[in-house]
């Protein structure tokens, strides 16, 4: 899956009718409540929108025939594997019906054109655990995180040695373990998985 850096807008004249596409990354609900408040026109004919953000989607056709507008930039959004976004199809009608089929190119064509253009980068999926370890094996666990890239949320210690709470990609938490593992000749427990 990918996810937008930023905002982006592209406009296409389709049979006199001019289409004005604004995508843009969302975290939440209310943040694509808020960017359909902020980007509509209320002045165009329609304002068709849909957002896709993790197993949450919605999508609005603003008066236009059923299923022409709204789904089909949904399925743009969703065709181009992004997630985390919102689509807002601004159109002012120019005075030549485009029928239902030539209403759901137009709608999914403008907005999957626009996502093609904007600048995106993959979602990453992080992992959380927590492992124990011998005082005189920190340093090594230490290293180890820096060298994956990955994260020590929270570290405390007792008698035995010290408890790190790490943050990893999930691509690497199974490599990280066995080198953990290894590194540690088997002198180290994992507690906690998220």
């Amino acid at each position: 899956m990918k996810q937008l850096l930023q905002t982006e807008t592209l406009e296409e004249i389709i049979k006199k009718s001019t289409f004005i596409a604004i995508v843009s990354p969302v975290s939440s609900v209310q943040q694509a409540q808020d960017f359909l408040q902020q980007h509509s026109n209320f002045t165009a004919t329609h304002n068709c929108w849909a957002y896709q953000i993790g197993q949450e989607y919605r999508f609005n056709d603003d008066g236009e025939p059923s299923g022409t507008a709204g789904k089909p930039i949904l399925n743009a959004i969703t065709g181009q594997e992004f997630d985390n976004t919102i689509a807002l199809v601004i159109r002012h009608y120019g005075g030549i019906k485009l029928g239902t089929g030539g209403l759901m190119r137009a709608y999914g064509g403008v907005v999957s054109r626009c996502l093609q253009q904007a600048d995106f980068e993959p979602i990453k999926h992080y992992s959380e655990f927590s492992l124990s370890v011998p005082f005189a094996l920190t340093q090594s666990i230490y290293n180890l995180v820096r060298n994956f890239n990955a994260e020590i949320n929270s570290e405390s210690y007792n008698n035995s040695g010290a408890e790190l709470n790490i943050r990893i990609l999930n691509e690497e938490l199974e490599s990280f373990k066995t080198q953990a593992v290894n590194l540690c000749k088997g002198d180290i427990n994992f507690l906690v998985e998220n």
